[in-house]
């Protein structure tokens, strides 16, 4: 017993519709709050992640350099602390 109701069709193709309608708009608005999201950044004067990047990698060689001198100027001034104090006697005498 096979019957054949219009309305249920009807309702079925609608509701179809607003689906797929209803899809499209959600990708349109993901578009447009993306869109706002860049525009709103880009006022803001951020950087990007790759030149983020590159300065961290500049400051982390900058500092690595830092700390090596930092420890040959303490060997350094050992060196002369050691070969000072003979070179005053030698003055002082005098």
């Amino acid at each position: 017993m096979q019957t054949e109701n219009r309305f249920f069709d009807d309702l079925a193709r609608v509701a179809g519709g607003a689906f797929s309608t209803m899809t499209g708009l959600k990708a349109e608005m993901e578009a447009m709050f993306r869109q706002q999201l860049e525009r709103m950044m880009g006022d803001m004067s951020l950087v990007s992640r790759d030149e983020f990047e590159a300065v961290r990698e500049m400051a982390a060689k900058a500092r690595a350099e830092q700390e090596a001198l930092a420890v040959r100027v303490a060997e350094l001034e050992a060196k002369l602390a050691a070969a000072a104090p003979a070179g005053r006697r030698k003055s002082e005498k005098e």
